[in-house]
């Protein structure tokens, strides 16, 4: 039991991280940015993916933890300076939003939803722990006199707790099969000091919005501040977070199901693969031999061109796809390639004969197993 765990979190980690990693390559160059995003998506996806079990949590795990790294990506690198306070409100509703979306039965009341909304707050502290490290937050490096500051970073999703299940809660109160509309007083109460907090901070000068502000500038600025980075745009992500994962939940059972036909169809599959690779790296042989013996056969050979060359023009040719570097001229490389369209269209119409009239009894049996686990 705990070997299959830990082989699904290996899986669902690898998988993030090569999907948050690209895409937060791709938006910023910073590596403390990427680093954040990977670890809050592997953190939450990891956390998903073995409390939804062996058999959808994998791909369950994979897609909200790709999401949230994504998300954080995004944020992140499109803020500079101090930007834990910006992004982990957001990210901690969207993330609560998210998991509320895959199943509504299982958060039913506002004591349900502040246990979830710890969980994946504890997994987002987790998460945001080596970016925490690496930009030198934990040492207060860059803060040696707001220790006050450093402080509250590392433990931010945290104390945003209550104030996050208040917040899902009374967007989520009406919904039917909720079963207390009010909300409890001591929720109400621990939702008060994340507010009171930002107040004290913005009121001495600590957060860098507040610093100069006095009177009533400072009062406007605590209340645009709490309006916008704790109200609106949290609750944004916590209705979208649960938007999209209701319309996906019932999207995401087919890949729960999809390993059964995977293995069902891994046979014919590689044997397609080899006989095309096979007919690939033949034809490549011919092409170079061509061009051997018969020089200028194809335009734009470069001196010194080698298998590599011919393999992946024949690769292209299989597709029927011009090659930039080369170009059949001769009559007989023409000839050529188009003997070599013929026998990869000809293998695949006739190995996926073969393959479905060998494979279709097994998918029909496992399609009519899955009809028979929903009561059709």
């Amino acid at each position: 039991m705990l070997r299959s765990l830990i082989w699904s979190a290996v899986r669902i980690a690898a998988a993030v991280t090569l999907v948050v990693a690209t895409f937060g390559y791709a938006i910023t160059g910073m590596h403390s940015d990427v680093l954040m995003a990977a670890g809050c998506g592997i953190a939450i996806g990891v956390g998903v993916g073995l409390r939804g079990g062996s058999r959808s949590g994998l791909w369950t795990g994979i897609l909200i933890g790709s999401i949230i790294g994504m998300a954080v990506a995004l944020v992140a690198g499109g803020i500079s300076g101090n930007r834990w306070g910006l992004i982990t409100p957001p990210v901690l509703a969207l993330a609560v939003g998210l998991i509320d979306g895959l199943d509504r039965s299982s958060l039913s009341d506002y004591r349900e939803m502040s246990r979830e909304t710890l969980i994946v707050a504890v997994l987002l502290t987790l998460g945001f722990f080596p970016a925490h490290v690496a930009e030198g937050v934990l040492l207060g490096l860059r803060a040696p006199d707001s220790f006050l500051l450093v402080s509250i970073l590392l433990v931010l999703p945290l104390l945003l707790v209550p104030w996050t299940a208040l917040m899902a809660g009374l967007l989520t109160h009406r919904r039917q099969g909720w079963r207390d509309a009010r909300a409890p007083r001591p929720l109400i109460l621990g939702a008060a000091v994340p507010v009171a907090l930002f107040a004290f901070l913005m009121a001495t000068g600590t957060l860098e919005d507040g610093r100069g502000l006095t009177g009533l500038d400072l009062v406007l600025g605590i209340a645009l501040g709490l309006a916008f980075t704790g109200v609106a745009i949290p609750a944004c992500a916590f209705l979208l977070g649960r938007a999209a994962t209701a319309w996906l939940r019932p999207r995401l059972q087919v890949y729960g199901r999809l390993a059964e036909y995977l293995r069902a169809m891994w046979v014919p599959i590689g044997g397609f693969a080899v006989g095309y690779l096979t007919i690939i790296v033949l034809f490549g042989g011919f092409y170079g031999t061509l061009e051997r013996f018969s020089p200028g056969a194809f335009a734009g050979v470069e001196a010194g061109s080698g298998i590599a060359d011919w393999l992946s023009f024949s690769f292209f040719a299989a597709l029927g796809q011009d090659f930039l570097a080369m170009a059949p001229s001769s009559v007989g490389a023409r000839l050529l390639v188009g003997v070599h369209l013929i026998f990869s269209a000809g293998w695949a119409v006739v190995l996926f004969a073969a393959v479905m009239s060998s494979i279709g009894p097994k998918l029909d049996r496992i399609a009519r197993r899955h009809a028979e686990e929903r009561g059709d």
